[in-house]
């Protein structure tokens, strides 16, 4: 199982963080090991100062594909989640300011937090329209609404299965919008698909 996770795809979100807006999806990975076991707590490792919360819509794959016609995209999932895209900005920042990968900011173990429940796909009468949110101790910090994506769902599994083979069980999470701020110890976050509670975790 792999996660493919897309950057960018929301435009408030772009201007927020005083970066470009990309020409296509940006992606990077997170390994199995960057998921946070259920139930468990987080705790953030220490090699780095200033951890983001970044909440975001994920799709599951239901079986494999490659050059995947985005026509043909809703064939190849069934169910949506949410999860947590959890970021080492200062690490990041300066990753980026040296021109080398993410992957130290974005990959590292428990930086993935997943909804143990999975929506299905046929529940939502349009995947373009789909609210989501994040409460940060029980204060809104993000609302997110799929007509906002710059490349919706189907447009984003045709274009990552160019280059990686999507299997079954893979995830990918489709972006966050605006609103990304600091994790806290003690810092409690919830959050939701069209008001139906999907996780929460605390930070310790």
């Amino acid at each position: 199982m792999k996660i493919v996770c897309v950057g960018r795809n929301y435009a408030k979100h772009i201007n927020e963080l005083k970066n470009e807006k990309p020409k296509k999806p940006v992606l990077f990975m997170k390994p199995d090991t960057a998921l946070l076991p259920p139930r468990n707590p987080l705790y953030l490792p220490d090699f780095a100062q200033e951890f983001h919360y970044e909440v975001e819509l994920i799709v599951k794959i239901g079986k494999m594909g490659k050059h995947i016609a985005p026509q043909f995209a809703h064939r190849y999932y069934d169910q949506i989640g949410l999860g947590l895209d959890i970021t080492a900005r200062d690490l990041q920042a300066r990753l980026k300011a040296e021109g080398l990968p993410w992957e130290k900011a974005k990959a590292f173990d428990n930086s993935a937090v997943v909804s143990s429940v999975f929506l299905e796909k046929n529940a939502f009468k349009n995947l373009q329209d789909i609210h989501f949110s994040l409460k940060k101790n029980d204060e809104i910090v993000q609302q997110g609404h799929t007509a906002d994506m710059l490349w919706p769902i189907d447009k984003l599994i045709a274009y990552i299965s160019t280059f990686f083979t999507l299997k079954k069980g893979d995830l990918i999470f489709t972006g966050t919008p605006a609103g990304v701020g600091k994790m806290s110890i003690d810092d409690v976050f919830t959050g939701y698909i069209e008001g139906q509670e999907m996780f929460k975790i605390k930070l310790k």
